[in-house]
């Protein structure tokens, strides 16, 4: 197996992936752990969202994203990670800097258990799917729920991108995105 950080190439030639895909945040973090066969093909396992208290220190909602990453890593072990990448704007300057902090934590989790992170800007992930790099959460929310055949769109928008995220990580580790 080759891996390669900070949005790298992948390639896997293991017959089995799976990959965790994490749309960080401080207040809510959404998640997806998805299988992929050797075609690139994704099958969901499991995907929702992590609330973290919006009246906890922002230290307290670290170590509670830490916590609850770690449990997922546990309990799917999963042989590597898709993580959304820091998108910096001026207009969103404090949003970036609060990702930052929860990225952290998920790359210290990921890091911990020896699981190879690939880091994907936004835009790519949504133009890979909608083929819209500035696609909306609704439109990112279809797209996930045609590629995934999944009977509603998944809610909240934080699950379509996690589940986005795992897809893109994927189908890099398998060659075909």
């Amino acid at each position: 197996m080759k891996s390669t950080q900070a949005g790298g190439t992948w390639i896997s030639v293991e017959p089995h992936a799976r990959v965790l895909g994490i749309d960080p945040g401080t207040r809510i973090a959404g998640y997806a752990v998805l299988d992929f066969n050797m075609r690139g093909d994704g099958n969901i396992v499991e995907a929702g969202i992590f609330r973290l208290s919006a009246t906890a220190t922002l230290a307290a909602r670290l170590r509670q994203l830490y916590e609850d990453v770690a449990a997922l890593l546990v309990e799917h072990t999963p042989t590597h990670m898709a993580l959304e990448a820091v998108f910096s704007h001026t207009d969103h300057a404090r949003t970036a800097i609060q990702m930052a902090h929860g990225r952290g934590v998920v790359l210290l989790a990921a890091e911990l258990r020896g699981i190879p992170v690939a880091e994907l800007p936004p835009a790519e992930v949504k133009k890979a799917l909608t083929g819209n790099g500035n696609a909306t959460k609704q439109q990112m929310q279809r797209a996930v729920m045609a590629q995934c055949a999944l009977a509603t769109m998944p809610e909240p928008p934080d699950v379509a991108d996690a589940i986005g995220i795992a897809l893109c990580g994927g189908r890099r580790l398998r060659g075909v995105a």
